[in-house]
């Protein structure tokens, strides 16, 4: 793809050049604002620290990630690729779901893909889309750039998704990736929080780590097939009527909530590739002590339903040594970026 460079005029014309760009880029920024609560009808349901595990126990150890009962004909689905079993260095999850394979990947990319960019068009009309050049999407995306990379070797696919990176002005204290590589950072939660950008970095790994592991394309697959009921292994067997269950995906991601042992298995895998970016593994850890306190013993919206932060903070510190080495071999940033600033804000 070529790339697009500005070029100034003749240096005649160079300093009121440069006053031109320097005033657009104070108008673009000037047109984004905070809301309260933005309208975006295509936001998803998940994001960072949102489950449907309300009624559900302390997770279980993320070893074999199988949905039991109806798959009882689960030899016909696919296996894991050859890395996934190769003694590997970094953290242990397991392997990824076989369920996920009732769901094509290509359809629940191109939903994601199609709803993120529904969003970002809401977002762009109330002036709650943050533009290129705002320091923050400038930090986001930088960041982006060092994480991407490392998540080739949990999921192939990877390689080949279309990746952007947006922040949204609402002051929910939100974050998400969807399937096919598509981030949103909601501004609440670097300004309210003061991220730093190795803390930025451990929930960006965290929610790149639920697309990397297909959680969403597992629990449709689960929807489906607990919708199918007692004809799931003839239809695992003829996949007659699958892609037809496929259908209205976009619908379905609005709504998805990811599992205990999802959000324990993102927060492990979020671990590793922000190690391998070069960003502290202690940030974790930090992170969740200022969601305690952001919670002021109440759990906000995005913690209500997760493993309590001392849960995950003795998670995180119990596999913090396995990623040590790769820390220290990891290029670190060479640039750093300041935390989110207060901007104005507009009352839905």
């Amino acid at each position: 793809m070529a790339r697009i460079v500005d070029h100034p005029p003749a240096a005649l014309w160079h300093k009121e050049w440069r006053a031109c760009r320097k005033m657009q880029a104070m108008v673009d920024t000037a047109h984004f604002e905070v809301h309260a609560d933005p309208h975006l009808p295509s936001a998803p349901s998940y994001g960072f620290g949102r489950c449907d595990c309300a009624r559900c126990g302390p997770p279980s150890q993320p070893q074999r990630r199988l949905f039991t009962g109806l798959l009882a004909g689960g030899a016909a689905l696919s296996s894991l690729p050859a890395w996934a079993q190769q003694q590997r260095e970094g953290v242990d999850v397991g392997e990824r779901s076989k369920l996920a394979g009732l769901v094509p990947a290509e359809q629940i990319e191109s939903a994601g893909a199609q709803q993120y960019q529904q969003m970002m068009r809401e977002a762009q009309d109330q002036r709650a889309l943050a533009p290129a050049d705002h320091p923050q999407v400038k930090r986001l995306r930088a960041i982006a750039n060092r994480i991407i990379p490392q998540s080739y070797g949990w999921n192939p696919r990877a390689r080949q998704w279309k990746w952007e990176v947006n922040l949204i002005g609402s002051s929910q204290l939100n974050a998400f990736c969807m399937p096919g590589g598509k981030i949103a950072f909601y501004y609440g939660i670097l300004e309210k929080l003061k991220l730093d950008d190795e803390e930025v970095a451990f929930i960006m790994g965290h929610e790149v780590a639920h697309a990397l592991r297909e959680h969403a394309r597992e629990r449709m697959a689960k929807t489906t097939a607990t919708r199918i009921g007692a004809n799931l292994l003839s239809s695992v067997l003829g996949l007659g009527s699958l892609g037809d269950a496929a259908l209205g995906m976009g619908a379905q991601l609005l709504t998805l909530r990811f599992s205990r042992e999802d959000e324990t298995e993102a927060d492990l895998v979020g671990l590793e590739l922000s190690a391998r970016s070069g960003y502290r593994p202690e940030a974790g850890v930090s992170l969740w002590q200022k969601m305690a306190e952001a919670s002021k013993g109440a759990p906000p919206q995005w913690a209500s339903t997760h493993p309590t932060g001392p849960t995950r903070i003795r998670d995180i510190e119990t596999n913090i040594p396995k990623v040590e080495a790769l820390y220290a071999r990891a290029e670190k940033p060479q640039q750093r970026f300041e935390v989110a600033q207060p901007l104005r804000r507009r009352d839905s």
